[in-house]
């Protein structure tokens, strides 16, 4: 009898199963690309050694579908689910393993004659930077990234040359203390092995052959505009034309970061929008005036033809990096829907754009750039396909005021939708986020799209017969006012909210509730919004590191439990600092230790107390590269709870609870200690 109730219970399961899956039958397309992703994701969280078991994984849950009968809805979901996850974890393990670029395994000092294969200048910075294929001598990296200072610089070598330079090089970095940027997995599959920097001057050996076209057309571009206008209103309108982001300085920088406007930085989705939507626009509007051209040619065929040269050539003008290219992939696709009559901006369409970019570069799934891309463009796509928000937009018999209002009111709900959605990105990459983003977007997005690039295209054209000086001026004040916007944004009190290093766990969480909430239809979406919130609090409420280690173990920061750390070097330098204070959530600027009541400090060692979990910490931490006598370390190792040391220790150290040296260090990589739940 119990048998057949648990027999007529499942039936019941799969049945209502079925009957979901029926009403969800039009979403289903938009998972087996979450299905793809997630074997990246996977894969990532368990490295090379996770494939075998991902796939086998995939395969158990394929025929697991198959025994459920695949001519089902619920058997076919769960095996081209799993076929699915598999090709992902199949893509990036492939890509990764083919990838390989002969990583340096440790620091090298000396002469090198190396081939030019890239050239950035990044005048704010007075550098430039090179990509190197390196001749002698033997065993480096087959490509490495140099930075060249542009005073050691005299004609500058173009792509091909081959120089000779003195330079230090090092492997490279990974993240620096848990959370912390990765650079050394973004360079693994850049094909970097190594990064430095040029100590002497440069010698051409041989000139390189001159860069392409679009490169020098880039340059030329990019020059041209910053030559008319100056200051940071010419390195931002360069930014916008060509992607070049070299001459903007730190504070404008930091302004648009602090202010939520840092995706102007980035040519993606906003600007090859307008770009394709002017062209688009124009080329329709004048063959539609041409009364025989219009009766004999497919108008919407002919604009989306020139919105797709204007898209490509765009991204090729601006260096064709993955964010434009990805803008581009989703621009084409709505051009290709426009001229064939279908819905042009759905989430399927997206679903389409992410697949395509998830199959050339897996590696993006886990880089904010895509996460924050396409969060915010399936955000607006699944809130104006929301029927209240569909009627509100709707252009019925209203006068010009109520349609201004609405459609003013439409931007802000929409800005604030997609700053809602992209805050737990930012906080979980970034550790900030902009609190006035939406307002200062609200202002930014209409001035750039309506008003800046067009002005800056018109003076481009105008200044081919040499008239283009009075529309540079309106430009140039344009962007003038849209940085006077990121700087008083990001200068108001509490205008970014810091956030210490997350675990991936609530980030999860986050990202699993917005796509229920965003990819259903049915009401099992709404389940999307508890894990939102959840994953959103977790984040938010990440408690503050009491100590964090960084890999080399050269640099510790103690919190001061007032939102502050104090750092054991205080001479360490802007980027230690920068990363320690993100990662640790820490809104003031970072003293030394030395200055804490609770620290005694020599020349050697610091002691400090903190009183965390109901007892009282000592920590010892070595300043200097000097040994001390044996016994003397023997006893202070004794009286301490954790000893952090950048060189070995000797077995002879024995703390209460953990030595953290050298050996450690190695194997664990950077550190961050809570000190009121110790492991």
């Amino acid at each position: 009898m119990r048998r057949q109730r648990i027999g007529s219970a499942l039936h019941r399961s799969r049945d209502g199963a079925e009957a979901w899956l029926d009403a969800e039958r039009e979403q289903l397309p938009l998972w087996a690309v979450v299905a793809f992703g997630s074997g990246i994701a996977l894969w990532y969280r368990g490295g090379q050694g996770a494939l075998y078991p991902l796939l086998f994984l995939a395969a158990a849950m394929a025929c697991f579908g198959f025994s459920l009968d695949r001519r089902t809805r619920l058997g076919a979901a769960i095996m081209i689910g799993a076929l699915c996850m598999g090709a992902g974890t199949l893509d990036i393990s492939w890509q990764a393993a083919h990838a390989d670029p002969g990583t340096l395994a440790r620091p090298w000092y000396g002469p090198m004659t190396g081939r030019i294969l890239s050239t950035e200048e990044l005048p704010a910075r007075q550098i430039s930077r090179w990509t190197v294929h390196p001749m002698a001598p033997d065993g480096l990296p087959r490509t490495i990234r140099l930075n060249v200072p542009l005073d050691k610089l005299g004609d500058h070598p173009g792509r091909g040359s081959i120089v000779r330079v003195r330079t230090r090089l090092m492997p490279p970095a990974g993240p620096a203390v848990p959370g912390a940027y990765d650079f050394a997995a973004r360079a693994w599959f850049d094909g970097l092995g190594a990064t430095g920097q040029v100590l002497g001057p440069v010698t051409v050996h041989a000139a390189g052959r001159p860069e392409g076209r679009f490169a020098r057309w880039r340059s030329a571009l990019s020059r041209h505009v910053r030559s008319r206008m100056e200051g940071g209103a010419g390195a931002l309108g360069a930014t916008l034309a060509t992607g070049d982001r070299g001459a903007i300085s730190e504070d404008d920088a930091q302004a648009m970061r602090r202010s939520g406007m840092a995706h102007l930085l980035s040519i993606s989705g906003l600007h090859v929008t307008a770009v394709v939507g002017a062209v688009y626009l124009l080329f329709s509007r004048l063959l539609a005036l041409i009364g025989p051209l219009a009766l004999r040619v497919p108008v919407p065929l002919v604009g989306a033809a020139a919105g797709a040269i204007a898209a490509l050539g765009y991204t090729l003008l601006t260096g064709a990096q993955v964010p434009t290219i990805r803008a581009c992939v989703a621009a084409l696709l709505v051009l290709v829907a426009m001229a064939l009559g279908r819905q042009p901006i759905s989430l399927r369409m997206i679903a389409a754009g992410a697949l395509i970019v998830l199959v050339a570069w897996p590696q993006a799934l886990v880089g904010p750039s895509f996460q924050l891309s396409f969060a915010a463009v399936t955000a607006i796509v699944a809130l104006h396909e929301w029927p209240v928000m569909k009627a509100f937009v709707a252009r019925q018999d209203r006068g010009p005021v109520s349609r201004t209002l609405r459609f003013v009111a439409a931007l802000f709900l929409t800005g604030l939708v997609v700053e809602i959605v992209l805050m737990p990105i930012a906080m979980f990459h970034f550790h900030q986020a902009g609190i006035y983003g939406p307002f200062a977007n609200v202002i930014a997005i209409p001035l750039t799209t309506f008003v800046i690039m067009p002005l800056e295209a018109l003076a481009l054209l105008l200044d081919c017969a040499g008239l283009g000086a009075p529309v540079w001026y309106l430009c140039g004040k344009a962007l003038g006012f849209l940085l006077a916007v990121a700087h008083f944004t990001a200068s108001r009190p509490g205008s970014v909210a810091m956030v210490p290093s997350a675990a991936p766990v609530a980030f999860g969480v986050f990202v699993a509730g917005g796509l229920l909430l965003f990819l259903l239809k049915t009401r099992l979406r709404l389940a999307g919004i508890p894990l939102i919130l959840a994953g959103f609090g977790a984040i938010l409420t990440t408690a503050t590191p009491d100590i964090l280690v960084t890999g080399d173990g050269r640099h510790v920061a103690f919190s001061d439990g007032r939102g502050g750390i104090l750092l054991l070097r205080s001479s360490a330098g802007e980027y230690i600092r920068s990363i320690l204070g993100e990662n640790a959530g820490a809104e003031r600027e970072a003293l030394g230790i030395v200055q804490a009541r609770n620290a005694r400090c020599s020349e050697d060692f610091c002691v400090v107390q903190i009183r965390r979990g109901g007892r009282l910490w000592t920590i010892a931490a070595t300043r200097t590269p000097y040994l001390v006598p044996s016994m003397e370390l023997a006893a202070l190792c004794r009286r301490t709870d954790i000893v952090i040391s950048d060189r070995r220790l000797p077995y002879t150290c024995r703390p209460r609870w953990l030595k953290a040296d050298r050996r450690l260090l190695a194997s664990t990589g950077g550190l961050a200690i809570d000190l009121s739940a110790p492991a």
